[in-house]
């Protein structure tokens, strides 16, 4: 299975790759991906954002009416806003999320890079960013974009994600592998 195949797997699969096709085809893909950007954010900021794209409750009305004014309000592009309507309609805005992670994913595979999700106990300075994305290019083969979350129960360390591959070097982790060990002896 191709790279690209595993990233666009399902419903929203199908969605992101349309999307992805048609930002190509308009030379509008940076555009896209600012739109795609800010509805992600305020799924993140919004838990009442979140319950409209899941709510069996409202009918496919309620939920085109309550995103499109919310993609007019936010002035999103035409292709991303009709995008999501289309998705009401078809009431398939629970796989929203996913679908605005896999066309990132596609955007990111066309221009030779990966993304690398990385969970660090604190922020990462730009000089520590930078460098972890030259020593997983040196690993992946490909140009890294790191995406840096704090999880401050961590304690030290790193989770690094980049596709399939996951790196745990986390203290948390550590700690836990001991914690088995001591319960296996005993």
């Amino acid at each position: 299975m191709s790279a690209t195949a595993s990233i666009t797997a399902g419903a929203s699969g199908r969605y992101a790759i349309a999307l992805f096709q048609i930002a190509k085809a308009a030379k509008s893909l940076a555009a896209i991906e600012a739109d795609l950007d800010s509805l992600q954010g305020a799924l993140d900021e919004s838990a009442d954002l979140r319950d409209v794209i899941t709510s069996p409750l409202l009918s496919r009305e309620e939920q085109g009416k309550a995103l499109r004014a919310l993609t007019d309000k936010m002035g999103l592009g035409a292709d991303v806003s009709n995008t999501v309507a289309l998705m009401a309609e078809n009431r398939r805005l629970d796989v929203l999320p996913a679908m605005i992670s896999q066309v990132k994913a596609l955007a990111a595979d066309d221009r030779g890079e990966v993304s690398a999700d990385v969970i660090a106990a604190k922020a990462l300075t730009e000089k520590q960013s930078t460098a972890l994305a030259a020593a997983l290019k040196k690993s992946v083969g490909k140009d890294v974009k790191v995406n840096v979350t704090v999880d401050k129960d961590l304690i030290g360390g790193l989770i690094v994600k980049v596709g399939s591959l996951m790196i745990d070097s986390s203290l948390r982790s550590k700690l836990n592998n001991l914690q088995n060990a001591m319960k296996e002896v005993g």
